[in-house]
């Protein structure tokens, strides 16, 4: 288990490791990367990977620490082939979740030879009216710096309605204890979520695919799922019925059907 940092130009990029398999998987998690990093969390994120730990070395990678004006999600993928390279990921299966799939699609795109097999989980291939209207609104919120409605209204976008009933009153308090002292990294990798569109070029993703999604996703939408899988060649769907954007979380299985579809011959 390691808590790493890797030198990326003139910056760094926290990461953190765990498991001994000759095989990688390279996770790269989604927008609440802009709040907080891995940073010092490797035996926290371990525990949902206890499957893959004797095949499979899992690395969960932010952002780079520095990130100018108008970044890009292909820049992030342009960023995270080079650190992948500078470890010596020479070839990795990639998890990529909400925004973190976003940038796996470029980085499979535009680094084919790197990426083994693709897990895009509650993601979509551009910023479509749905992930528009709810990234859009965390800015304003961010901007304002109203922490305490911008994460319960990251919560009502992500849960589904059981899981909210139990756990909504702790929303506020947690929020207490996440506010960051600048919303400035958040707000770079929600400008360029806002930007983001793939969709002409899903067709150059070569390597097998596996879509995760639930059938009620208030940050990315329903059609995002299956316009991912008609534009990618050799993709498949696995959809949560009652669940939303947050089936990471929620679906029990959800990192057992991962570890199937990476090891599947």
């Amino acid at each position: 288990m390691k808590n790493g940092c890797a030198g990326i130009r003139d910056t760094k990029m926290y990461y953190v490791s765990f498991g001994n398999g000759s095989k990688n998987l390279v996770v790269l998690p989604g927008l609440s990367d802009g709040l907080a990093t891995v940073k010092g969390k490797a035996f926290i994120l371990k525990a949902p990977y206890k499957r893959f730990l004797n095949e499979y070395t899992v690395f969960m990678f932010s952002r780079k620490n520095a990130m100018p004006e108008g970044y890009t999600i292909r820049q992030m993928a342009e960023d995270q082939a080079s650190v992948m390279e500078a470890l010596g990921i020479k070839r990795a299966a990639v998890l990529g979740v909400s925004q973190g799939g976003m940038i796996a699609q470029y980085l499979a795109i535009d680094y084919p030879q790197m990426v083994e097999k693709l897990i895009l989980a509650v993601t979509a291939p551009n910023a479509n009216d749905v992930v528009k209207g709810a990234v859009g609104s965390w800015i304003e919120m961010a901007k304002r710096g109203d922490h305490v409605r911008l994460m319960a209204d990251t919560a009502e976008k992500m849960y589904s309605k059981a899981y909210l009933e139990k756990n909504r009153k702790w929303f506020p308090v947690m929020a207490r204890f996440t506010k960051p002292g600048s919303y400035e990294r958040f707000l770079r990798n929600a400008d360029a979520i806002m930007e983001f569109d793939a969709r002409e070029e899903l067709p150059k993703i070569s390597c097998p695919t596996l879509i995760i999604a639930g059938d009620d996703d208030k940050t990315v939408g329903n059609e995002a799922p299956y316009l991912l899988s008609k534009g990618i060649p050799d993709s498949r769907i696995h959809l949560y019925h009652d669940l939303g954007h947050g089936v990471f979380e929620e679906a029990k299985d959800f990192y057992d059907r991962i570890y199937e579809f990476c090891s599947r011959q």
